[in-house]
């Protein structure tokens, strides 16, 4: 059976609309993208904190330790390293990295030491163990541990899986992109 001429100008009229609907879907979402970027806003999608939406907080005194914040890796080649192993994604930092959420566990001048576990001026951070290797096999090597330099801080996450401080060493403090607030998170 042919569809008649009236059939076939509904079905082309159906498709145009569709077509019509998800172009202006896509153009809302990213709309929406772009002003939550801009505004702030960050959608986390690594276990190494809660899931979800968070928000930039502009940081307007020297970070501490204790502060949760997001801040962009270094374009060095380590990093590149580990963004070639998917310890770290694809974003809008300088370099085309994106941000990491990180609670800094030491600032300039204090001491870290790592064994099998982080110590920071000689306490024992908690949920810090060293991994030998990550979850395909592939060996890890920890960072040598000193003193933090001027500038810099040393970062850590609870998540056992965490790619931070523990092996890439500190990061700059002026890649603090500012304090991480939870928004609409959710922790599996």
């Amino acid at each position: 059976m042919t569809p008649t001429a009236s059939q076939s100008r509904v079905k082309s009229l159906q498709r145009r609309q569709a077509g019509q609907i998800l172009s202006a879907a896509a153009a809302i979402a990213g709309l929406l993208v772009l002003a939550a970027t801009s505004g702030g806003f960050r959608i986390n999608m690594t276990p190494s904190e809660p899931l979800g939406l968070w928000r930039i907080v502009t940081l307007r005194r020297p970070p501490a330790v204790g502060d949760l914040v997001f801040i962009c890796p270094p374009d060095t080649e380590a990093m590149w390293a580990a963004r070639s192993r998917g310890y770290l994604r694809s974003g809008l930092c300088p370099g085309g990295l994106a941000p990491l959420i990180k609670t800094v566990i030491a600032t300039a001048g204090q001491g870290v030491e790592i064994g099998s576990h982080v110590r920071v001026d000689g306490i024992l951070v908690a949920s810090s163990a060293i991994a030998r290797a990550d979850g395909k096999g592939r060996s890890l090597s920890p960072f040598a541990g000193g003193t933090v330099p001027a500038d810099t801080v040393f970062l850590h996450s609870r998540f056992v899986g965490s790619y931070d401080s523990r092996y890439f060493g500190p990061l700059p403090v002026s890649g603090i992109l500012g304090l991480a607030q939870e928004v609409l998170t959710y922790a599996p």
